[in-house]
């Protein structure tokens, strides 16, 4: 099918019961939600155990932000006193004020929620905001200035990528040279380009997809630690890494006759990682990403029970067209019929050496990962958290076998050779209790205990029926068999460094309290809308197998929404917040919530969010900074220590079009060179002390 053939009327109704738009379905995960559930399994329940579209040609001043000047060619064209964005309209929540907790470094004023129609980047009185790189910007002198009418495939490939999500900064010690790895998750066609039925033209916006999707390595430097950063032009690390980049499959499954296409006999080298969510960056000084909604990118007739595990519907086109010429992404060739089974996995790059082989790690399951978060246990063992972001589906742990080294080149194996576990929840309160209001337990909490159950031990299986190879390329099949409790979209899942509680952002699931999915105390909420979050101890230690568990939020505006609840503290004082993504800590150990949703559920722009976790502030929801029109807050990094905040900001106007844009963002009029003022541009924002 043609692109512009993909342009028919996207399904609406389920999207307004979740937390996205259409348009982010479609392209994104491919109507995971509209479609039929994946998780059709009888595995063990919970309770059985006890504004108007702006002219594309009409450069605007919308009062909302000052013109921004990047660096194209060399850092020397970033001054650090370029002008920034500096809080309008960053009114304060009533009733609310920062209570500064622990060490800090970032005082504040909750901004007021901002109405979904506002194409403005907001941020609190006091602070200013300005993009470190933006889609297009060149990574390498022989790239040409972004032109939104001249894209090639060989520019993007050279210029950073679209829709960015997970994002980290690294600095070196001297805090004045760096690093910005930033996860690439999928195009938005429809404000990419102008409608077309062109075959040719297909095909080569086709290419020009392949190489805006994948990651982004950039470098960072200035002038001295707590100013703002500029991006090096042909920097020594800098790399792109695209849909034609090849990997190396590790762990046990690598070589499975369930990996091997016909390009690859051997079934241990893949080109290129899709749908690039969240991730995490290892103590050893590598990032993790994690490969979320591959599904979406492959004509495949989703016949047998472990492909519609993994993709519900039976597809014969996607939105990029790939399958028309490419015929790896055509699973329905006998030749290709593994492909799918390719892609799902946690991704491991080196982000020192532009040279190296980025692996995917096998140990640790394929489903549509959000992202992996490391943290070491006393014995220092690895153990990473995972989430399946899919209704219905599961938490997951991994646990290496062997210890962090000295050795970086030891430590890289880290992830290729552990065991591999699920989670199972189980609540303390009657089931009667549990109804699917919202209401509270008679003992004040949702709350309880659970265990880790094993899925491989020692590098076989653990599922009884399944080999090794299976237990890791369908690990969706083999957690239905061993009775998972089915969460409510498990997505970014972070241990707080501070006192190693493990906190998981549940993002919504309006199948919540259906036939296949009935409440639990885990998730307690028919029709879940604005999803929770889950405070996770471990009981056993970090590679323990036992944990205690609360949740901490039940999400929601509190003025409107009864069951919102933040963790006791008083709901007057707190700042609406829907559709929990990514997770971070600041110094002090208070968690940051980024959004995704907030506009289709609660009528407001999504946002990042701080809240304490200890102390008379606990669960005080304080919202930092909100993004534009139609946009996602994603990859969100807090440096207090030196009073800055970024942010990766994907899909602005994502309901408009080429020639009808709904957001301006990061530009906003500006004509400065190598600024598309009249289209939106996903971009990495940093947020810094005015």
């Amino acid at each position: 099918m043609s692109l512009i053939e993909n342009r028919r009327p996207l399904p609406m109704a389920d999207h307004v019961r979740g937390k996205r738009s259409a348009v982010t379905c479609q392209f994104k995960c491919a109507n995971a939600c509209v479609g039929p559930e994946c998780n059709t399994s009888n595995n063990e329940h919970f309770r059985d155990i006890a504004s108007a579209a702006l002219s594309r040609r009409a450069v605007l001043g919308l009062g909302a932000a000052a013109a921004i000047t990047l660096a194209v060619s060399s850092l020397r064209d970033v001054p650090v006193s370029a002008p920034a964005a500096a809080g309008q309209g960053a009114a304060a929540l009533p009733g609310a004020s920062f209570a500064r907790g622990g060490s800090s470094g970032l005082p504040f004023t909750p901004i007021a929620p901002v109405d979904a129609s506002v194409d403005a980047f907001t941020v609190p009185d006091g602070y200013a905001w300005r993009p470190v790189i933006r889609w297009g910007d060149p990574l390498f002198s022989s790239a040409p200035v972004f032109d939104i009418d001249a894209q090639t495939p060989e520019a993007q490939a050279a210029q950073f990528g679209y829709n960015c999500d997970y994002l980290d900064i690294i600095a070196e010690p001297n805090r004045r040279r760096g690093v910005l790895v930033c996860n690439h998750e999928y195009v938005n066609p429809t404000i990419m380009f102008p409608p077309s039925t062109d075959p040719a033209e297909l095909r080569r916006r086709g290419d020009i997809y392949k190489a805006a999707q994948g990651m982004s390595v950039v470098e960072l430097e200035r002038r001295r630690a707590g100013e703002p950063w500029g991006y090096r032009v042909d920097g020594r690390r800098n790399r792109r890494i695209t849909v034609e980049t090849v990997f190396e499959l590790t762990g046990p499954a690598a070589g499975s006759p369930l990996l091997k296409t016909a390009a690859d006999a051997e079934g241990r080298w893949v080109r290129g990682t899709l749908g690039n969510c969240a991730g995490g960056t290892t103590p050893w000084g590598t990032v993790l990403s994690g490969e979320e909604n591959f599904n979406g990118y492959f004509a495949w007739n989703a016949s047998t029970p472990e492909q519609r595990r993994y993709q519900a519907n039976a597809t014969t086109s996607t939105s990029t067209g790939w399958e028309t010429y490419d015929p790896r992404f055509n699973a329905n060739d006998p030749g290709y019929v593994n492909e799918p089974n390719r892609f799902g996995w946690i991704v491991e790059i080196d982000p020192d050496d532009p040279r190296s082989t980025p692996v995917k790690h096998t140990a640790m399951g394929r489903f549509k990962h959000e992202g992996a978060n490391v943290i070491l246990a006393p014995d220092k063992r690895v153990v990473a958290y995972m989430g399946d972001d899919e209704r219905n589906d599961y938490l997951y742990k991994y646990v290496s076998r062997n210890r962090m080294t000295a050795s970086r080149r030891k430590n890289r194996q880290l992830l290729s050779d552990g065991d591999l576990y699920v989670a199972r929840f189980r609540g303390d309160s009657p089931a009667g209790e549990i109804d699917g209001s919202g209401t509270l337990p008679a003992d004040g909490a949702f709350d309880g205990t659970g265990e880790w159950i094993p899925l491989t031990r020692n590098g076989q299986s653990a599922v009884p029926g399944m080999s090794i190879d299976q237990v890791l390329v369908y690990t969706r099949l083999a957690a239905d068999r061993v009775g998972a409790t089915k969460m409510d979209r498990p997505e970014d899942v972070e241990p707080n460094p501070k006192t190693g509680k493990v906190y998981v952002a549940l993002t919504n699931n309006s199948q919540r309290g259906g036939p296949t999915a009935p409440v639990d105390e885990a998730n307690p909420l028919t029709g879940n809308r604005f999803g929770h979050v889950i405070e996770l101890t471990e009981t056993g230690g970090q590679a323990g197998t036992t944990f205690g568990w609360s949740i901490l939020l039940v999400c929601g505006d509190p003025a409107t929404f009864a069951p919102a609840y933040f963790a006791g503290f008083p709901r007057d004082q707190v700042s609406p917040i829907s559709c929990p993504d990514n997770l971070a800590f600041d110094s002090a150990g208070d968690l940051w919530i980024s959004t995704d949703g907030a506009p289709s559920t609660i009528g407001r722009n999504d946002g990042l969010f701080k809240v304490p976790l200890e102390g008379a502030e606990r669960g005080r929801v304080q919202q930092f900074l909100a993004v534009p029109r139609d946009a996602e807050t994603c990859g969100p990094v807090i440096r207090d220590e030196e009073g800055m905040v970024f942010v990766a900001v994907q899909h602005p106007g994502e309901n408009g079009t080429f020639e009808a844009p709904t957001s301006l963002f990061p530009d906003y009029g500006s004509t400065a060179a190598g600024d598309v003022a009249d289209a939106p541009r996903p971009s990495v924002v940093q947020v810094m002390r005015a």
